[in-house]
């Protein structure tokens, strides 16, 4: 039985070592590829870029709550901006009062979201980078770090798209993008685009007094982003085979410290 166990443990110790020295590397290629992929598909201006960015004009739809006369947007993309929009929207004070603004090129609306998921995707990309070829890594604790900060910044990245940062009304009033309306919103109503998984949202909050008590209203139109699609399928990809490894090298540390705490109570006896 001793010489059995033995047998096991060298054969494990011969396994693990190619699974650190080959099969971790090959695989970090292979994420690396799938991430490089993802990162190709956000349409921002790099040292990869040879063509100028391409506008895409979209007409966005209401939302199921919303009516087809409660708020209409076309919005033109440019990268990681809305370069213009022509918004119409109809006041919840006053029914017969419809409001007209615009996003222009010389203010474009930026999505800082589709920057800030591009700047997560880059750091786990640099980190696969920084791994050299023949570099041989000498513990799982070593792979399963490089992992789980490889999976960080993929998961915010994925993150950062699907669930957007909440904004207080004061927040939306006085941010930046609002003030660049033309002409500008009254006072009691705010608008924000920002993206939701494959979709960009253009949102209109209107605060009203009714009976002595402040309302608050939403209504939202959306459209659907071809690329932002395929982003998200990239990312959940990577996720995936980032977390595959990760279990597969957490299941080989078990078995070693199995083996090590059995050849430990062996010699105790």
């Amino acid at each position: 039985m001793a010489d059995l166990e033995k047998e096991e443990s060298h054969n494990l110790h011969v396994e693990f070592q190619w699974v650190l020295h080959h099969e971790v590397h090959n695989i970090l290629q292979q994420l690396l590829s799938i991430l490089e992929e993802c990162h190709r598909r956000f349409p921002l201006i790099n040292s990869e870029t040879t063509q100028p960015l391409k506008q895409e004009k979209f007409l966005m739809s209401p939302s199921h709550l919303t009516t087809q006369d409660q708020v209409k947007c076309v919005a033109t993309l440019t990268g990681d901006s809305i370069c213009h929009a022509e918004i119409q929207l109809k006041s919840r004070r006053q029914q017969n009062v419809v409001h007209r603004t615009s996003v222009t090129s010389d203010c474009p609306w930026k999505l800082q979201q589709v920057q800030d998921a591009a700047n997560h995707l880059q750091q786990a990309i640099r980190m696969i980078e920084n791994v050299h070829d023949d570099y041989k890594f000498k513990s799982s604790e070593e792979v399963l770090h490089l992992l789980g900060a490889i999976l960080s910044c993929v998961q915010r990245s994925r993150t950062i798209l699907l669930v957007p940062r909440k904004r207080s009304m004061d927040d939306l009033i006085n941010s930046k993008n609002m003030k660049s309306l033309l002409p500008p919103l009254p006072n009691e109503i705010a608008v924000s685009f920002y993206i939701q998984s494959h979709k960009l949202i253009f949102a209109v909050y209107q605060v009203s007094m009714v009976h002595g008590a402040l309302k608050f209203d939403t209504s939202q139109a959306e459209c659907s982003i071809p690329w932002l699609n395929e982003v998200l399928v990239l990312l959940t990809v990577g996720l995936q085979t980032c977390q595959q490894l990760k279990d597969k090298i957490c299941v080989f540390a078990q078995y070693r410290d199995f083996y090590a705490t059995s050849r430990a109570g062996s010699v105790a006896t």
